[in-house]
């Protein structure tokens, strides 16, 4: 896929085998399209990826955009896909392009797996999240660079507005004061497999509370049963 880039940011604090495994299925899905891993430790996938290692950080959504902004200044293709080092990416996800060059497009056929639940099984939730965009370099550019130049210091964000509204992009605009932008959503013919894991940043507050849809299924093809999946975990 010549005309896309990869942009997979890590806090690296998955274990080296979930890592592993995750990048091995990316790879498969993605063939030769080039990779920018943005990371907090060294982080090369594959043959034709250039990582930015930006040293150990603090974890924030702060610091997880600025990584996705960090990388889509490097790409040089005319779109970019984000990719998560918990996620599991069908090659069908990555075929999708968006109908405009304004519009982020998020796939919504993905299911989840929690790494906590035993026995384990998958749910459903539509959801616009970030591990799931395609957009054009120049629309992610642009708005991500917009936010950071009115917002350049997380620590004089106020904390409930920066908890609240420091989200996707589509989401949030109007709130954080910057111009608005296009989304839709797509459903990729494969779905994608989504770890909810006791290292993810989301965990930090909600942990085990943190609830399933009621959809809910005990395998998803072509991923194979959740008890399958999860041994990818470790």
């Amino acid at each position: 896929m010549d005309d896309l880039t990869i942009i997979y940011y890590t806090a690296n604090k998955n274990s080296d085998v979930f890592m592993r495994s995750t990048q091995k299925i990316l790879l498969h899905a993605i063939g030769d399209t080039p990779i920018i891993s943005v990371s907090f430790k060294p982080t090369v996938i594959g043959s034709n990826c250039k990582n930015i290692c930006i040293g150990e950080q603090k974890r924030s959504n702060y610091m997880i955009y600025k990584q996705v902004l960090l990388g889509v200044r490097e790409a040089k293709t005319k779109y970019v896909a984000m990719a998560e080092d918990d996620m599991l990416y069908s090659p069908e996800h990555f075929t999708y392009r968006p109908p405009d060059d304004e519009t982020f497009s998020y796939n919504i056929n993905k299911w989840s797996i929690f790494s906590w639940v035993k026995p384990p099984y998958l749910s459903y939730r539509v959801r616009k999240l970030m591990n799931s965009l395609i957009t054009t370099n120049s629309a992610l550019q642009k708005t991500l660079e917009e936010r950071y130049e009115k917002y350049p210091v997380l620590e004089e964000i106020p904390k409930e507005f920066f908890k609240k509204y420091w989200g996707e992009p589509g989401r949030f605009e109007n709130h954080l004061g910057i111009s608005p932008v296009k989304t839709e959503e797509f459903s990729s013919s494969v779905p994608n497999i989504m770890f909810s894991t006791s290292e993810a940043l989301g965990f930090l507050d909600l942990g085990e509370r943190k609830a399933h849809s009621n959809i809910k299924a005990d395998k998803v093809e072509p991923w194979g049963t959740a008890e399958e999946i999860l041994k990818l975990y470790g």
